[in-house]
């Protein structure tokens, strides 16, 4: 085995993974050399295209139950086999949807109909069916409770086995535990993280006394040495409670590596915790009486009813989801005493003063973090302020983004509400390489993140009840998206309405046919306001989870080069933040900034017109009624010294792309209506549409097939009897369901 390691120019294997006893006795963790294959398998792998990687679902069981000495065997004779893979009665928490019995690849699905001979779908089709298993802390228990058995005494690492092969290009993740443990912390995140990363958690066990000092040289053992394997990748390290002070230390211990931390609820202020006066007592109670803290701290630590809710499939009628839950807290109520085995009294006074070493270390250091950080914080945290330290540390650490979860407890990534991988890239911490590539470090978000976000739009959805009016190449006006091509690149251009209050409609409305969108934001949506504090997940996130990109030529055309659905707003901030009186007024440049970039690729442009904000809200403050409030003034001149500009150079009042907050009183609700005008296909006439002359005459002809999309809805509107919520709500409250209220008729 050694002599096969080296041969691959692979760390011994003890450096970061399990050792061999160890791994004879856990099912669910497996031992593998970094960015080899755990589930790929094929006979000749020459034959596959140079772009196409091997398919995981082809796999039998059988081939899982393959040896160290047959993959070192199959190694030899220049096939790619399995190196090592745990056997078929070890795959537990296989994917429970579906028939294969293994982890999903997460790449982007091909929808019937679509050529998948290139190893990636059609323009489009960029919905990932992701395969997953709702593990909660019963999983988290049993598991547990089979390292305790395991009996190993030295501090490893482990790879999930649920997080399969990781992408060729992923860059390293490493989770440091709280204090159990276990690095068991992410086990409702694996399928999650797998996608994006290659995943190794780090085990301590209860056995174990290495002290902090310790600790940081293990994980540096590894950081330095993957950085100089791959000195262009980042590496993440995920640190939960005092993982979150471990990664803290190492990342100040090492300002010059490119390290991403993802911290949840960081023990830094373990000085300040509520149980300070208990810490005494709980070292000092009898052996007898000990069993009883365990079920004291579980409370303490998490909410059991959101942590019950990470395991009740959303999609169940309430009923049965409310069976579910109850039967979820009867079943981990039993399970509570297993906490002595996993933190008996020893291992949980020497975890105390860990944390105290742990803490009082990493506060001093925090000056020297060069690190990009996101932090996660709870409102509910009843072991540590981890409120009150959020805001600390977002002071302390120069590059520190926070995300607030206010109805979260202490064990946050046990709870139900929050998906980390979708968090990382909703922050816009993703990366694979030492510079953010927002086009090619995308990726694609899977179906079940858009129901989820289905969901929460709920709410907007049954106020507006958007109806959808699209255009057929032959001039038909039909309602729904028939008119709008799903073959083919698809170029979108219209009309930005007040504060982007069409998006979220418009963007599900096309991810229910499971087209992504892929639109065209201002770097600041992007990058986010560097003095936010406290920031729960919002539109910002959703809009970089599901294809939002900064506004620029180069992200632009590397959009179009990968032949994206995309959406471009012409009238850009100055559209989505017009003036009183400006409402469905068009502010697009004087020449074309898209036609040419279009023709270029092959993509059919479909104008659209939007309207319904006047029925929604009344427009109270302007930019015009703020400049003349002093204080206002300051505060939105202090805001664009920092947010970066997109039209520079240009003049006119497309130029005037000062941000602002408006100051917006709401309507009774009335109704959102859109329109996509006839779709025109620039596919042949590249070399035409190349020239200036010809691609401002079709430019021109969108601005006027927009501005007639809006004519026609305004028009039209009128004639619609369920356009004001009242009427509209009866009807839909008596069909049930979904079920929208009818409209005019096209």
């Amino acid at each position: 085995m050694a002599a096969l390691h080296q041969a691959l120019a692979f760390p011994t294997v003890d450096s970061f993974c399990f050792h061999k006893k160890v791994t004879e006795k856990i099912p669910f963790v497996v031992r593998l050399p970094p960015r080899v294959p755990v589930f790929s398998q094929v006979s000749d792998s020459s034959a596959a295209p140079p772009n196409q990687r091997p398919s995981r679902t082809s796999t039998s069981l059988s081939s899982l139950s393959r040896t160290v000495d047959g993959g070192a065997s199959a190694a030899a004779n220049g096939t790619n086999q399995l190196f090592e893979t745990a056997p078929q009665d070890m795959i537990r928490g296989s994917s429970s949807i579906g028939s294969s019995p293994l982890p999903p690849s997460g790449r982007p699905i091909t929808s019937p109909g679509t050529s998948s001979s290139s190893g990636f779908p059609q323009p489009s089709y960029r919905l990932v069916e992701l395969s997953y298993e709702l593990r909660g802390v019963k999983d988290y228990m049993t598991r547990a409770l089979d390292f305790v058995k395991a009996s190993d005494s030295s501090v490893c690492w482990f790879c999930p086995i649920e997080c399969g092969e990781p992408p060729e290009d992923a860059p390293l993740l490493l989770f440091l535990p709280g204090i159990d443990g276990t690095g068991l912390g992410l086990i409702r995140h694996y399928e999650s993280l797998g996608r994006m990363f290659e995943v190794r958690c780090l085990h301590i066990p209860i056995t174990d006394r290495t002290p902090f000092n310790g600790l940081m040289k293990h994980v540096e053992d590894v950081i330095v040495e993957e950085s100089y394997k791959a000195p262009s990748k980042p590496i993440y390290l995920v640190g939960d409670s005092l993982g979150g002070t471990l990664a803290l230390a190492v990342a100040a211990r090492n300002p010059k590596l490119d390290l991403v931390l993802v911290l949840s609820n960081p023990a830094t202020s373990f000085g300040d915790s509520q149980l300070q006066p208990f810490l005494p007592i709980l070292g000092n109670l009898p052996d007898e009486i000990y069993p009883a803290v365990p079920y004291f701290l579980s409370f303490i630590m998490g909410d059991p009813i959101r942590m019950a809710l990470a395991t009740v499939d959303k999609k169940l009628p309430d009923v049965v989801r409310f069976q579910v839950l109850r039967e979820n807290l009867l079943s981990m109520l039993p399970m509570l005493e297993s906490l002595a085995e996993i933190i008996p009294k020893e291992t949980l006074q020497w975890k105390i003063k860990l944390l105290k070493e742990a803490a009082s270390y990493t506060n001093s250091r925090l000056h020297a973090v060069k690190a990009q950080v996101l932090l996660l914080a709870s409102g509910k945290d009843e072991m540590l302020p981890s409120r009150d330290e959020a805001k600390r540390l977002k002071k302390e650490i120069s590059s520190c983004v926070v995300r607030y979860y206010k109805d979260s407890g202490h064990t946050l990534l046990l709870e139900d509400g929050l998906d980390l991988g979708t968090t990382i890239r909703g922050a816009f911490l993703y990366r694979k390489s030492n510079k953010m590539d927002p086009i090619g470090d995308f990726i694609y978000p899977t179906t079940k993140e858009f129901e989820e976000a289905y969901e929460r739009s709920k709410v907007l959805r049954q106020m507006t009840s958007p109806v959808f009016f699209s255009t057929k190449e032959d001039g038909t006006v039909v309602q729904g998206l028939d008119g709008v091509p799903e073959d083919g690149p698809v170029l979108l251009v219209g009309y930005h309405m007040l504060l982007g209050l069409e998006l979220t409609a418009l963007v599900t409305e096309f991810l229910k046919r499971k087209q992504l969108i892929r639109g065209v934001a201002h770097p600041f949506l992007m990058h986010g306001n560097p003095e936010e504090g406290l920031t729960e997940p919002g539109f910002a996130d959703d809009a970089r989870v599901f294809g939002g990109f900064p506004a620029g030529k180069k992200a632009f055309f590397k959009v179009l080069s990968r032949k994206e659905c995309t959406l471009l707003y012409p009238g850009g901030t100055r559209e989505a933040l017009h003036r009183k009186g400006e409402a469905y007024r068009l502010f697009w440049p004087e020449r074309s900034e898209f036609v040419r970039a279009a023709a270029r690729f092959g993509f059919t442009i479909v104008p659209f017109g939007v309207v319904g904000e006047d029925d929604l809200v009344e427009l109270l403050l302007d930019y015009n009624d703020i400049q003349r409030i002093p204080f206002l003034s300051n505060m939105v001149k202090e805001l664009n010294e920092r947010a970066p500009r997109v039209r520079r150079g240009q003049s006119g009042e497309v130029a005037q792309e000062d941000l602002y907050m408006p100051l917006l009183a709401p309507k009774v609700p009335g109704r959102m209506y859109f329109r996509f005008g006839k779709p025109f296909r620039t596919e042949g006439r590249e070399l035409e549409l190349q020239s200036k002359e010809a691609a401002d005459v079709v430019y021109k002809e969108m601005k006027k097939e927009v501005q007639q999309c809006l004519d026609y809805l305004l028009r039209k509107r009128e004639d619609d009897p369920y356009r004001s919520i009242f009427p509209r709500i009866l009807y839909e409250s008596v069909w049930g369901g979904d079920w929208q209220a009818q409209t005019f008729d096209p």
